[in-house]
């Protein structure tokens, strides 16, 4: 059973209302959320806080590679003429799975 938050937050919404007589625990099997995490949500529902989209949405990863870094890799591996292994090993500052990717990203493998 897959989670449902939007199912959930109709329910809380539905149970204060006075809509439903489900209580919080059946609201949580129904919607597969545990307990408290749907008197947290009923609290955020009450708080007026409760955001339908996640806050990380749209945001690039922290630690995901700047495109400055990706053309010096491309540069770097252009110039040379070592493996795929052992200029990953020689880059040093990033995993082998992520300077391959990044050179099969600009069609060099």
């Amino acid at each position: 059973m897959a989670r449902d938050r939007d199912l959930a937050i109709t329910l809380i919404k539905d149970k204060l209302d006075g809509k439903t007589t489900l209580n919080y625990k059946e609201i949580a099997e129904l919607s597969d959320f545990h307990p408290k995490y749907i008197l947290k949500l009923k609290k955020e529902i009450l708080d007026g806080t409760i955001s339908l989209v996640h806050g990380n949405k749209n945001r690039k990863p922290i630690n995901a590679i700047s495109e400055e870094e990706e053309m010096q890799i491309v540069n770097l591996y252009q110039r040379s003429h070592a493996s795929i292994k052992k200029f990953a090993k020689f880059y040093g500052k990033r995993s082998y799975s992520c300077i391959y990717s990044v050179l099969k990203k600009h069609n060099l493998i």
